[in-house]
């Protein structure tokens, strides 16, 4: 019969492995901020990621690695598209990891202060910023909706059509550059037209940026293929 260890053990082991990561997510983006209060809480959360994942790790017995392509991808994330936009999908592992925790608080009473712990950081990371690039995160998630429906579908086609894979990441960069600003015209144009206080030219710059960007993480892998 298996142990509650080895029955929770792969759970156990995934939240161990994303509170180290975690940790030091929250490091580096305060150390990538201005702000002092905005610097201190994520310091804060940072070092109660730490402090969750030795918790752990004196359960299992192991030491683990961060995950760097996760730090790599959110650090990616809050210098393209703003710490807010990066806070908000972090958001969503706090989530994730009550998730985990309520299920393994039954075995491990202690885990109910970690769950208070991420709770906490929940509030404190919807409270948290008040950046002007937050006010653009509809362009940006136009930009990048556009591009994965529209360049998606080009990329098939010119795959059937031109049987060469360098031509077509050619062929569907070109297209996708002209689609960029295609959709940064008039992301312009809709704005100047809203009651709104975003900037006609900051949205249309964001929503370019965007498309741009999902250009380029569709088409790079294309000519290894």
């Amino acid at each position: 019969m298996k142990s509650e260890l080895e029955y929770f053990k792969k759970d156990i082991l995934q939240a161990q492995r994303n509170e180290i990561t975690e940790h030091f997510i929250y490091k580096k983006l305060a150390l990538a901020v201005k702000d002092e209060d905005n610097r201190r809480i994520l310091q804060q959360i940072s070092t109660d990621e730490k402090s969750h994942y030795e918790f752990w790790a004196k359960i299992t017995g192991v030491e683990l690695s961060p995950s760097r392509l996760k730090i790599f991808f959110y650090m990616f994330i809050a210098r393209v598209f703003g710490l807010t936009f990066s806070v908000k999908l972090m958001e969503r592992g706090e989530d994730l990891a009550q998730a985990v925790y309520e299920k393994l608080r039954t075995v491990y009473p202690e885990v109910k202060l970690l769950i208070e712990d991420e709770g906490r950081h929940e509030d404190e990371l919807l409270a948290l910023i008040d950046e002007e690039r937050l006010k653009y995160v509809s362009s940006v998630v136009l930009g990048l909706n556009d591009a994965l429906v529209e360049l998606s579908g080009a990329l098939v086609g010119f795959t059937l059509a031109l049987q060469n894979t360098r031509l077509v990441a050619i062929v569907g960069l070109i297209t996708g550059i002209a689609a960029s600003m295609s959709m940064a015209a008039s992301e312009y144009l809709s704005t100047k037209q809203e009651d709104t206080q975003k900037s006609p030219v900051k949205a249309s710059i964001y929503t370019g940026l965007a498309y741009i960007l999902t250009v380029f993480f569709l088409i790079s892998p294309i000519p290894y293929l």
